[in-house]
Parts: structure tokens; C-alpha cells; sequence
């Protein structure tokens, strides 16, 4: 059985949740890639700002 005749087999609430699990699945995969590209820029920044912040107060 090819998959085209399982999902004309499913029904509409089955398709449904097929349809809104794809679309979760897509969104998470942007988001968790957004955060893999941020994550090391956020921690980078907050070094750096903890560096000028120390670095200042000796001065």
C-alpha cells in the first residue's frame, strides 16, 4: 500500500493532526536552529559586557 492511499484511507480528523504535527515539527526546527545561531552570540555578549563592567570599575 503506497503511502497516497493511506492517507485517502485516514480521516479528515486524522489528516488533521497529521497536518498539525508537520507544522509543529517545521516550527520547532526554525526556532531550535534561530537558537543554535544565538545562543553563542547571547553568550559572547554577556562575557563581554561582564568584561567591560570589570574592566571600567578599575579604572
Amino acid at each position: 500500500m503506497s503511502l497516497i492511499d493511506r492517507w485517502e484511507a485516514l480521516s479528515d480528523e486524522s489528516k488533521a493532526r497529521v497536518k498539525r504535527f508537520g507544522a509543529f515539527s517545521l516550527m520547532l526546527f526554525v526556532v531550535l536552529s534561530i537558537l543554535r545561531a544565538l545562543v553563542p552570540l547571547a553568550i559572547i555578549a554577556v562575557g563581554g559586557y561582564w568584561a567591560y563592567k570589570e574592566l571600567a570599575k578599575s579604572s
